[in-house]
């Protein structure tokens, strides 16, 4: 088994904690300079993977992660897996991104894929997979 690890970069650690504590191999598409072959090896690992995880938190500096999570809920419900974290580094989420997150939440799950509240949910449920 192996799990893709999608979702908020911008100096979040939260990779770090999940690969610490996950017993299945993984894809970290983190790399220090983004290339093409960067992108192709991405879509290569989201195609091969059992898991598809894409972990947002409030460091979030884009909205891409949240696009890929609905495209792949979409495409593929039963091997994505999509979790909003309330905090990171100290940062938190305005009332008004915890509403619009709560409906992108709601969405992800309408279309059957698994929505986990904190990353030791997650770490449980990968470590159970």
């Amino acid at each position: 088994m192996k799990v893709f690890l999608g979702g908020t970069i911008n100096g979040s650690l939260w990779r770090d904690e999940v690969i610490g504590k996950i017993t299945m191999d993984y894809f970290n598409p983190v790399v220090d300079e983004w290339s093409e072959q960067d992108v192709l090896n991405e879509e290569h690992e989201k195609e091969i993977c059992d898991w598809l995880l894409f972990v947002i938190t409030p460091l979030m500096a884009g909205v891409y992660s949240i696009a890929e999570a609905v495209d792949a809920s979409n495409k593929c419900p039963e091997k994505t897996i999509f979790c909003v974290l309330d905090e990171d580094d100290g940062s938190t989420w305005s009332e008004c991104q915890v509403k619009s997150l709560n409906q992108v939440k709601k969405m992800i799950r309408g279309n059957g894929a698994v929505v986990l509240d904190d990353l030791d949910d997650v770490i449980r449920f990968l470590n159970d997979a």
